[in-house]
């Protein structure tokens, strides 16, 4: 089927850590249809309702992608960003496909700079990319806590409500509850951008989580009791 006939756009997502999964549900979110690829049987198990098609396997493993059936996607995103071997093998077998954009989450700007020789388009590294764009608020006198990604989009800081305490991210499942998705915790030890989902919450953590504008603004009221 040719993409001018397709009315939505079709993506893969490869690796469903916090930065994937977020991917893939804000892409679904905007109606593409998405197709996930992850080692972890968990994590598909998790997601497989909320995508077009969820695959369990390794993308080391020859002929994995190929067999995906993606030839016609509009774009892929590799967010394995801590596997070195695995992003690269990924982005280079799904640029010989011929996918015409290809995101990869990058570890370092080493890696990024790997990555971009072997066809990606797009590196992101997002912590560095996160703490730019914040030094550069500050700079400028803008200390806002959201970041507007398109006109109903944003990405936002939220404290940890007491009753989060002790709490787990899959405990918690805010993207059932408050269809906002957590991808990151800033902690006096610095930013995890791909935490734990099954490590409890501390008072002082503060989330940074991507959601459309309404709810992210209801969850801040409702975080800042």
């Amino acid at each position: 089927m040719s993409k001018r006939k397709r009315e939505k756009k079709q993506y893969l997502v490869v690796g469903l850590g916090n930065f994937g999964r977020s991917i893939a549900l804000t892409l679904m979110e905007n109606g593409c249809e998405v197709l996930v690829l992850d080692q972890d049987a968990e994590k598909i198990r998790l997601i497989a309702d909320l995508v077009t098609g969820a695959v369990e396997g390794n993308v080391t493993d020859p002929g994995i992608i190929s067999n995906l059936g993606i030839r016609n996607y509009d774009g892929a995103v590799v967010a394995m960003g801590d596997d070195l071997e695995a992003s690269i093998l990924a982005t280079m077998m799904i640029k010989e496909l011929g996918i015409s954009h290809v995101l990869v989450k990058a570890q370092n700007e080493l890696h990024a700079k790997i990555l971009r020789k072997v066809g990606a388009n797009m590196v992101v590294l997002p912590e560095q990319e996160m703490g730019i764009r914040y030094a550069n608020n500050i700079a400028h006198g803008n200390f806002y806590d959201a970041i507007e990604l398109s006109q109903d989009m944003s990405m936002m800081e939220l404290n940890v409500h007491t009753d989060w305490v002790g709490k787990s991210l899959k405990q918690l499942n805010m993207r059932a509850k408050y269809k906002i998705n957590v991808i990151g915790i800033k902690r006096e030890e610095g930013f995890d951008v791909n935490p734990d989902a099954d490590e409890p919450l501390h008072a002082n953590d503060i989330l940074v989580a991507i959601g459309r504008n309404d709810m992210l603004e209801r969850v801040a009221e409702y975080s800042a009791d």
